[in-house]
Order: structure tokens, then sequence, then C-alpha cells
């Protein structure tokens, strides 16, 4: 995992990893990481934002729809499709179904249960090779 405000200092793509439930974003970054990227990590929306206004190196995002906060993965997905719209969006959730309508355009979406393979193969078929 690298910092919020600084780049990580090599070549590894880096992804901004949203979930609000420790376990599971300390499995899912581990497995980003063994997988080539690096990873920023946070459990709210309004913090995912402030992250990306401060990283322009954020190459993709990868976020849970229910997050601590006031703004759902949807809203946060929304947004950052607004404000950086070729950046590569992956939405997860065991809850919330995938409805086009609060989906932005290109985004995948990924029902759990789901294998942290199954989320890094979503991610490494939205970035360029």
């Amino acid at each position: 995992m690298v910092d919020e405000t600084t780049g990580s200092g090599d070549d590894r793509p880096v992804i901004l990893l949203v979930e609000d439930e420790a376990l599971t974003i300390m499995d899912l970054g581990d497995v980003l990481e063994s997988g080539g990227y690096d990873t920023v990590q946070c459990a709210s929306a309004e913090r995912a934002l402030g992250i990306l206004e401060s990283r322009p190196d954020i190459q993709g995002l990868i976020t849970d729809v229910e997050l601590s906060g006031k703004t759902n993965g949807f809203e946060l997905a929304n947004a950052v499709a607004a404000t950086r719209p070729q950046l590569p969006i992956v939405i997860v959730s065991g809850r919330a179904a995938p409805d086009p309508e609060r989906m932005p355009p290109g985004a995948r979406f990924i029902a759990r249960p789901c294998t942290g393979d199954d989320i890094l193969h979503q991610l490494k078929g939205l970035l360029p090779a």
C-alpha cells in the first residue's frame, strides 16, 4: 500500500481501493499488490474523492457499494466518472444489484461472493495493456 498523498515511486499502476470492512480491504489489497499493482486504501467515498483530487497517478478504482459515510459506491463511481471519465471503475457488492441506471458508462459490476482474483481479472480487463 502506498501513501494517500504521494506517488509510489515505481512503475506499478496505482489503484484506489474503497472498502469499509477491514479484512476485506486487506485481503483484496494483498491480491492486487501480488498482481502487480500498488494500492491506496480508504473506507469512505468522501475520502476517496479527496485522494483522487490529490493523486492524478491513480489508474483505477475498485469500490464496494456500502461504505462508511454518506455517499455509497454507486454515487462515488458516478462522481469519479464525471471528473475522470477514462478511469477504469469496478463496483463490488454482495447486496446491491447492478442497476444500469446507477452504473457509470464503462464500469464493471461484480457480485459477491467472489474472489480477489475475480476482481483482479475484471480490473486487468479494463486497464490498458
